[in-house]
């Protein structure tokens, strides 16, 4: 049996507030605009992020299929860190297999630890993923990873304002 590989870390520092970015990780709205690697959507988001609430998120690919999954809150600190467990799920929210989605070998619960740091006007983020077997599996995680933070910083971040709403004529 293969022993779990070193954790995914990602650190980026975005040109944000820290409540810009903690809401971009807390609002459903904002979430579903990032959530997901290159070229893929998010179709569904649901959170209660409270210690104890659970998520189901849904991405889907450029070829047309979705993945599905969910996880508990486990630690919530307002602006500061969120700790939740990943796995794979259906579209009702039961974890299911790696097996599922033809990606074998991926343990059925993973831990995700989300930090936030303010620097000045900028926001320091660090992700931790970890339980993944090593190799390919959670090097491709990590390139999934670094794609919907693209996607985050390009949305939201970049020469716009995060709250900027239409305004009614």
């Amino acid at each position: 049996m293969a022993t779990n590989s070193e954790p995914i870390l990602i650190t980026r520092v975005f040109n944000a507030s820290l409540a810009d970015v903690w809401k971009s990780w807390t609002a459903p709205e904002k979430i579903k605009q990032w959530w997901g690697p290159k070229d893929y959507t998010a179709p569904t988001i649901k959170c209660d992020v409270r210690v104890g609430g659970v998520y189901l998120f849904a991405m889907k690919s450029p070829e047309n299929k979705t993945y599905w999954s969910t996880g508990t809150y486990k630690e919530v600190a307002p602006h500061s860190e969120l700790v939740f467990t990943d796995s794979f799920a259906d579209e009702n929210g039961n974890v299911v297999s790696s097996e599922y989605y033809d990606m074998p070998g991926i343990p059925k619960e993973l831990l995700v630890t989300v930090k936030f740091e303010e620097q000045g006007s900028k926001t320091k983020m660090t992700l931790k993923h970890e339980g993944f077997p090593p190799g390919e599996i959670a090097d491709m995680c990590k390139i999934g990873w670094n794609e919907s933070f693209d996607k985050l910083e390009k949305t939201f971040f970049q020469g716009k304002e995060f709250w900027q709403e239409a305004k009614s004529a």
